[in-house]
């Protein structure tokens, strides 16, 4: 993985937010049907621009997927342009339409259901990659694997609290969402580097 370490968290990186689209445009897609009937062609709308930069980042995610450790650095700024646009356009539908959606927090349970899982899997591929290292090694990318799943953990309980309290503001689901999703990008980052370290001897 050492060689290819760059492409594969790249891969990881986008594939997450990709993910969390999908699961967002899903679930809004399901709800649909509880708009009134005069609010669903606006909610339409929105819900088709959500669809549109999903596309656009997709896009450029893919366009980047082979760029080197120091150009995603700064490509990663201009994708995570695009993931704050989708978020402002996610939230002007709750905003427009939350109230009308019942039992909006299981909305976010399933985007919350897609980043654990892109959590999960990411863990498990480093520990796989870990393999080839010696013991020494592997047990610095263990902590780090074991951390995201633990995280990924803790997520998942504070979406449920927050859906069992009956919470319907956006800033709290959102706050969550956000917190994990930070703590996914932390563990990313460490995983990057260790796995750099790893490779700089022999480099």
């Amino acid at each position: 993985m050492p060689s290819q370490s760059s492409t594969h968290f790249i891969f990881d990186w986008t594939k997450a937010r990709i993910d969390e689209m999908d699961a967002a445009l899903a679930s809004l897609k399901g709800r649909t049907m509880e708009l009134h009937a005069k609010s669903r062609p606006e909610a339409e709308n929105l819900i088709a621009e959500l669809g549109r930069s999903r596309e656009e980042f997709s896009k450029a995610a893919r366009r980047y997927a082979d760029v080197t450790e120091a150009e995603w650095d700064r490509i990663r700024g201009q994708l995570e342009k695009r993931w704050v646009g989708f978020e402002a356009q996610f939230k002007k539908y709750f905003e427009s339409f939350g109230e009308q959606i019942k039992q909006q927090e299981t909305t976010f349970q399933d985007i919350t259901a897609a980043q654990i899982k892109a959590c999960r899997q990411m863990a498990d591929r480093i520990q796989e990659a870990a393999t080839k290292f010696g013991a020494d090694h592997r047990a610095d990318i263990d902590t780090i694997a074991n951390r995201m799943k633990s995280d990924a953990a803790e997520a998942q309980a504070r979406i449920q609290k927050l859906s069992h309290a009956g919470a319907e503001s956006w800033t709290a689901f959102n706050g969550a969402l956000g917190e994990a999703r930070a703590a996914f990008d932390r563990a990313h980052e460490a995983a990057r580097d260790a796995f750099k370290r790893i490779a700089r001897p022999s480099a």
